[in-house]
């Protein structure tokens, strides 16, 4: 057999407990895939005293020691796009040594210039763990969905907004309310605001974006909009006009450029995509001419993403390198993106008003302005003198349009709240 694979692992996590608990259990086997023994030759973590449920040997107290010593592969689990996470990074493969991390952030901002380092010194920087957890996304874009290119990638990409507008939908509560039994359960930070505003699926979407069409990770380009304005109600009608609501990481082709978007969307109920509940993630992959292709499963939590780090580490270690991101460090471009508001697609749009005479043919009349026609609409009384509920559905309509429309609406004075613009996804 080969010497030994030697593993240096930096943060001690729920991720990194679960890569130690993995390999503790099937590290026979796993050195039998690998062709070689692993063999965890360093470990470095926060608090050395801290009760894990497993013994922890080798303890290295400077986790920049790591990418120094006689590792082969550095496996980063710390997290964050600057500081030690991307000093170690950086140091590991400058020092010629693998790099297997989760860290979605660091590669988000940094991935084109870690990747040229990795290429330079002949090195691996593998990252499956970093979006869609245990979905083994990264690899399929990779290395399998290559032959007639990728026209869209579609992704429900963090799994704290899928179990908060999963159970806003089953409970009718509102979003406040779930977030808090969201947090209480783990499924959300105490500072929830990189989930809830999109942030945390923008980061994997950069990298699914560079995989699918050679772009270089641009969280610039990228627009991004959370889930907290979405009420109950817009779940319900929703539902009567046969959609769900999902959170979802967009990227496509267009004729005016890159698309790339972060924003709440509405699916077909019978479409995979909506029915990904829970803190599931999923995500559609339109191949061309080889089809659309459909990944489930769990995208965070202790064993799937654990997995994922333990693949890439055995591919290592098996000696299967590659481009990081499927070809060439200097052949990743800033893809030209789609300006702002070209995106074509029916809309949802809920308004609050005034059941007063003469409001709805204010709000047709500024919307039929914009060139916005409508397929269908829902309108119900409340008592005299209470705002009422006037939604609509309008037919393929480019998103400036509706945005123009809707910025006249809302100075109405006969307008009691922002209008509310969800787009429909064909997926």
């Amino acid at each position: 057999m080969n010497p030994p694979f030697r593993i240096a692992i930096a943060g001690l996590g729920t991720v990194g407990s679960g890569v130690m608990k993995a390999l503790a259990a099937r590290g026979d086997e796993l050195s039998r895939r690998a062709g070689r023994n692993l063999e965890i030759v360093a470990v470095s973590a926060r608090d050395a005293s801290k009760a894990r449920g497993f013994a922890v040997k080798n303890w290295t107290a400077d986790p920049l020691a790591l990418a120094k010593g006689d590792a082969d592969v550095v496996v980063e689990l710390i997290g964050g796009d600057e500081g030690v996470a991307r000093a170690l990074v950086e140091t590991a493969l400058a020092n010629k040594k693998h790099v297997v991390t989760a860290n979605k952030a660091l590669l988000a901002k940094h991935g084109k210039a870690l990747a040229v380092l990795a290429e330079q010194n002949g090195v691996s920087l593998k990252f499956e763990a970093a979006a869609a957890g245990g979905i083994p996304i990264i690899k399929a874009l990779r290395e399998s969905l290559i032959a007639h290119g990728v026209e869209a990638v579609k992704g429900i990409l963090n799994g704290t907004c899928n179990y908060i507008l999963t159970e806003m939908e089953a409970t009718g509560r509102p979003f406040a309310d779930v977030l808090k039994d969201a947090q209480a359960l783990g499924y959300a930070e105490a500072d929830p605001t990189l989930d809830i505003g999109g942030g945390d699926t923008a980061h994997k979407l950069a990298l699914l974006s560079s995989l699918a069409f050679g772009a270089a990770p641009d969280l610039s380009a990228i627009a991004v909009e959370g889930i907290a304005h979405i009420t109950p109600d817009d779940i319900a009608f929703a539902s009567e006009f046969g959609f769900r609501i999902k959170l979802l990481g967009v990227a496509r082709r267009t004729a005016h450029g890159l698309d790339q978007r972060v924003h709440p969307a509405m699916v077909r109920a019978r479409s995979p995509l909506a029915n990904v509940n829970g803190a599931a993630n999923g995500v559609l992959v339109d191949a061309g001419a080889a089809g659309p292709f459909f990944f489930s499963g769990r995208g965070a939590g202790e064993a799937p993403t654990a997995s994922a780090v333990i693949s890439d580490i055995v591919e290592a270690a098996s000696g299967k390198l590659g481009p990081v991101f499927g070809q060439p460090a200097a052949s990743l471009v800033n893809q030209k993106s789609a300006p702002h508001g070209a995106a074509v697609s029916p809309w949802y749009l809920r308004f609050e008003v005034l059941d007063l005479p003469g409001v709805l043919a204010e709000i047709a009349g500024h919307l039929a302005d914009a060139g916005v026609s409508i397929e269908s609409m829902i309108q119900r009384g409340r008592a005299p003198g209470e705002p009422v509920a006037i939604v609509m559905i309008t037919h393929d309509t480019a998103q400036s349009g509706v945005e123009r429309a809707l910025k006249a609406i809302a100075a109405s004075d006969k307008v009691r709240a922002r209008p509310c613009m969800i787009p429909m996804e064909a997926a």
